[in-house]
């Protein structure tokens, strides 16, 4: 199996100087590339230009320009190419599929934070001095950087990666390792509902309160923004008050990974069978359709589109999505079974009887069932339902 491993890089000044400028020249890569790719298109008769013909000129782009490309890794430049070329399949493969094309677009040096190294000792030496008690991790043009290991690495590292997230430096390490022993069984199955008023609610009757953490950060990162707004762009202050919008996010974000990450564990160690609704969080934060008005040509009739913009923060700020894949992850590596079930109707269909209505949910946590008179939470029924629903599908 696969796994990921993310440690905070300690470099030194002069090393998160390089790191900076390996950023700043793979951008330039990727942008000449780019450029290349539309000027033939466009000047050449339609010519498309490929990864193949582009990795071949690296040898002479870094024989032209030793200061600026000739020192980093030749296989992190070739990464750098193959992630235009990616760029333009997605492109094209959204093309043919109708949807929006998204053509790929000029990086700035501001979106440009990544740079991958295919293969571990080839440009990049992963614990590069294992006699050292501090780990260290050795990139071409950099340097050995301390990196703070807060757990240990297990498998066959197979890829590399350096990433910017502000003003820190973050290594990613890609391992191949085999698949663990699984947790002894528990011998309890569960459903789960994923709500905003609780974050979830299992069919034990058990409720996890939503943190909301974004909801919590919002007068922070409002004056945050507010203070952003009155910058000039590219001054000084205007870079500071940048830094201090991505640190309230990323605090967010950490928050939100954490609390998923906990609930996940929770439900793995304690069942072997999860069964959760299959649930399209893109498509249920789409702002609705502007509905014209057939009296008043020009004009709009109410669509509720206020009430869905904070119903769509609310849904983004408890990270369901994140969390499904969290938890599919992790019984994956435990073996656990989880199981992903058709959603309509869960909060609506009786537990006992069957009966299904709209009129069985008159509020947003209360359920009564109109034909038997069966009550119980809302949540709790959905729960329910998800489990029986997950275990027809498993014997299916």
């Amino acid at each position: 199996m696969i796994r990921t491993y993310k440690f905070l890089l300690r470099p030194t000044v002069r090393q998160a100087v390089a790191f900076g400028e390996m950023l700043r020249d793979h951008c330039s890569l990727y942008n000449g590339a780019l450029q290349e790719r539309r000027d033939a298109y466009r000047h050449a008769s339609r010519t498309t230009v490929r990864y193949g013909r582009q990795s071949a000129q690296l040898k002479e782009i870094r024989a032209f320009d030793s200061e600026c490309h000739g020192r980093w890794s030749f296989s992190s430049q070739q990464a750098t190419l193959r992630r235009l070329d990616k760029a333009f399949a997605a492109f094209f493969r959204r093309v043919r599929a109708a949807e929006k094309a998204g053509y790929p677009r000029f990086r700035g040096i501001g979106r440009f934070d990544t740079v991958d190294f295919p293969r571990d000792g080839d440009g990049c030496r992963w614990d590069s001095t294992p006699h050292d008690p501090v780990t260290r991790v050795r990139f071409q043009g950099v340097g050995h950087v301390r990196v703070h290991q807060h757990r240990l690495v297990t498998g066959k590292v197979k890829t590399v990666s350096v990433k910017r997230e502000g003003k820190r430096w973050y290594v990613i390490l890609t391992t191949e390792q085999a698949m663990p022993e699984p947790l002894p069984a528990s011998g309890s199955m569960v459903g789960i509902d994923l709500g905003v008023a609780n974050f979830l609610a299992d069919s034990d009757g058990r409720f996890v309160p939503n943190p909301r953490h974004g909801r919590k950060a919002a007068a922070k990162l409002e004056a945050a923004q507010q203070a952003l707004s009155r910058c000039r762009r590219g001054s000084k202050r205007c870079r500071k008050a940048v830094e201090e919008v991505a640190r309230l996010h990323r605090k967010v974000r950490c928050q939100r990974l954490d609390h998923a990450h906990k609930t996940a564990l929770d439900l793995v160690r304690n069942h072997d069978f999860i069964a959760h609704e299959d649930l399209r969080v893109r498509d249920m934060v789409r702002a609705p359709v502007p509905k014209p008005d057939p009296a008043t040509p020009g004009n709009f009739v109410p669509n509720g589109a206020a009430f869905k913009a904070g119903l769509n923060r609310s849904i983004t700020d408890a990270g369901w999505g994140v969390f499904l894949a969290i938890l599919t992850a992790k019984a994956e590596s435990a073996g656990r079974e989880v199981m992903a079930v058709d959603p309509r109707n869960t909060s609506r269909t009786c537990p006992m009887c069957g009966h299904v209505s709209a009129e069985n949910r008159p509020t947003q946590d209360k359920f009564q069932c109109t034909a038997c008179g069966h009550r119980a939470h809302a949540d709790t029924v959905a729960a329910l339902n998800v489990l029986r629903a997950g275990l027809v599908r498993r014997e299916a």
